[in-house]
């Protein structure tokens, strides 16, 4: 499994049938010593010419951080383009926040599933909360279990609270995978 990450967007995604179009020099703008971020800013887009190639992809998703309103429909949108682009691909909700993650508590997200929350506000599809993966277990356990089910790609979609704990992660993904 091979991870490429980019914070920008705050994703980590495998290359795979999507090109990566990397941009500018992402940073830490409000605490550039916390994280460092020495990788570019990326767009993820299709790649038609490996669209066809049939790849199913195993994508996670993580809230982190407070109630928001457009968490449903920003699930809704990637299990929606997801299918579009990879048909068959699975799509994974960790429960709670990043710990779920780590105690490898997810459901998986499928048309039946979402569809009672699109265009509802919040986060109470897979819940959120406020932990946040810190130390070096914590980080070893994210990437036993991301290993475990498989994962080409985490998506976590935060707050700006959140922002920390989503950088930290794609930079630990960067060196495990």
């Amino acid at each position: 499994m091979r991870f490429r990450t980019g914070v920008s967007g705050r994703y980590t995604v495998k290359s795979g049938p999507f090109k990566i179009v990397e941009g500018p020099a992402s940073s830490a703008a409000g605490n550039p010593d916390l994280c460092s971020i020495d990788f570019p800013s990326v767009l993820v887009v299709p790649d038609q010419s490996a669209a066809s190639s049939g790849e199913k992809l195993k994508i996670g998703v993580v809230l982190s951080g407070g109630q928001a309103p457009g968490g449903h429909n920003v699930i809704s949108g990637l299990f929606d383009y997801l299918q579009e682009r990879a048909k068959g691909s699975i799509f994974y909700g960790f429960k709670g926040d990043p710990a779920g993650i780590m105690k490898c508590k997810y459901v998986e997200l499928n048309a039946e599933y979402i569809q009672p929350y699109r265009n509802q506000g919040g986060f109470d599809m897979i819940c959120s909360g406020r932990d946040k993966i810190e130390t070096p277990e914590q980080f070893k356990q994210a990437e036993e279990k991301a290993k475990k089910l498989d994962l080409d790609g985490l998506v976590v979609i935060d707050g700006d609270d959140s922002n920390t704990n989503a950088c930290l992660l794609a930079e630990n993904f960067r060196y495990y995978f």
